[in-house]
């Protein structure tokens, strides 16, 4: 089992930036491929970005268009989410997801562990 705990959420004003933090804990070595996905009140849970194991692959959603970066530090089993110039349409939860086969997936059915989310708000 791998447990995640993000951090880092709140409310912020358009054009800020914010970095959120995933810890995994438990066997992490099942983490081989780590996401962030965000949910907007009444709509789906959406991919936002994924990294694998040795972060020489990584994939971002479209509406991203640089403004976001995905990294991780295995030595810290963590994962970030750096947001910059955010804007009110970034608002919702966002999640950190866990993979345990390192085959990259933008579908919210193939991850195996998720963590409870933080809320983003973004004013405008």
């Amino acid at each position: 089992q791998v447990q995640l705990v993000e951090s880092g959420g709140g409310l912020v004003q358009a054009g800020d930036s914010l970095r959120l933090s995933c810890a995994a804990s438990g066997r992490t070595v099942s983490a081989l491929l780590m996401a962030w996905f965000r949910q907007a009140p009444g709509k789906e849970r959406e991919f936002v970005a994924t990294i694998s194991w040795s972060g020489s692959a990584i994939n971002y959603a479209g509406f991203v268009k640089g403004r976001f970066t995905i990294s991780r530090d295995n030595g810290k089993n963590t994962v970030y989410l750096q947001m910059n110039s955010v804007k009110p349409e970034d608002t919702g939860v966002y999640y950190c997801a866990a993979r345990a086969r390192e085959v990259v997936t933008t579908e919210p059915s193939d991850y195996d562990y998720w963590g409870q989310g933080t809320q983003v708000t973004v004013s405008s």
